[in-house]
C-alpha cells in the first residue's frame, strides 16, 4: 500500500507543478485536477453503472409482479428476478464497481495528506480558499463548516440523480438522508484536502450524471 501512497504523492506533485506553471501554485488546485482526472478515467465504468441502474428502474414493475407472483416462495422469486436481470443484460452489482475503484484512491489521498512533503519554497502551497488542506477543522462554528455543508448538499443531489426512486423506496429514502449526514461528518474529521476532493468529486459526478441521464433518455426515446 505504501507504493500507492507514494504514487499519490508523486501525482499530486506533478499536478501541483502543472498548476504552478499557469500561476496557481496551490495544492488545492492539484487536488481538483486530480479529482477531474480520476472521474474522467472511470467515466466508462460510471456510464455502465448508470445504464444498468436505469434498466433496473425500468424493470421495477416486472420485478414487483414476480415478487407478488412468488410471494410465498422467496427462493423462487429471487431466481425469477435474477433470470429477468439476465434476460435484459442487467448486473445488479454493477453499481458497486466505480465505488470499489475509488476506495483505494480515497485511502491513498488520505494517507498522503496526513504527512505530505509540501513545496518548501512556497509556504502557502497547502492553503486554498481559506483552508489549510492539512488541518481537520471539526464542527466549530466558523467559515470552515462550508466544506461539510457542501459535502452533504452535493452528496444529496448526486443521490437524487442516481436513484430516481430515492423519495419513494423506503430503503433508498433512508440512504438519501443518511449518506449526506455521514459524509458531512467525514468531511469535518479528515484533512480539509480530502474534503475538497470529495466535494469536487460530487460536483463532477453531478454534471456527468446529468449528461448520462440525458443520453440514456434520448436512447430510450429513439428505441420507442
Amino acid at each position: 500500500m505504501s507504493t500507492i501512497v507514494e504514487g499519490m504523492k508523486n501525482l499530486l506533485d506533478i499536478l501541483y507543478n502543472l498548476s504552478s506553471s499557469v500561476g496557481l501554485p496551490y495544492y488545492g488546485v492539484a487536488i481538483i485536477l486530480l479529482t477531474m482526472l480520476i472521474k474522467t478515467l472511470i467515466f466508462p465504468l460510471t456510464y455502465k453503472q448508470m445504464a444498468s441502474m436505469r434498466k433496473t428502474v425500468d424493470l421495477q414493475p416486472k420485478i414487483k409482479a414476480l415478487q407478488e407472483k412468488y410471494k410465498n416462495n422467496k427462493e423462487k422469486a429471487n431466481a425469477a428476478v435474477m433470470e429477468l436481470y439476465k434476460e435484459h443484460n442487467v448486473n445488479p452489482l454493477g453499481g458497486c464497481l466505480p465505488i470499489l475503484v475509488q476506495l483505494p484512491i480515497f485511502w491513498a489521498l488520505y494517507s498522503a495528506l496526513l504527512n505530505f512533503p509540501y513545496d518548501p519554497t512556497n509556504p502557502t502551497a497547502h492553503l486554498f480558499l481559506g483552508f489549510d488542506l492539512t488541518r481537520k477543522y471539526g464542527f466549530a462554528l466558523s467559515y470552515h463548516l462550508i466544506l461539510p455543508i457542501f459535502a452533504a448538499a452535493t452528496t444529496y443531489l448526486q443521490t437524487r440523480l442516481t436513484s430516481p426512486n430515492a423519495t419513494t423506496d423506503p430503503t433508498q429514502k433512508t440512504m438519501l438522508y443518511i449518506m449526506p449526514a455521514f459524509f458531512a461528518y467525514i468531511s469535518a474529521t479528515v484533512p480539509a484536502g480530502l474534503a475538497l476532493y470529495w466535494v469536487t468529486m460530487n460536483v463532477v459526478s453531478i454534471f456527468q450524471q446529468l449528461f448520462i441521464n440525458n443520453r440514456l433518455s434520448n436512447k430510450t426515446k429513439k428505441a420507442i
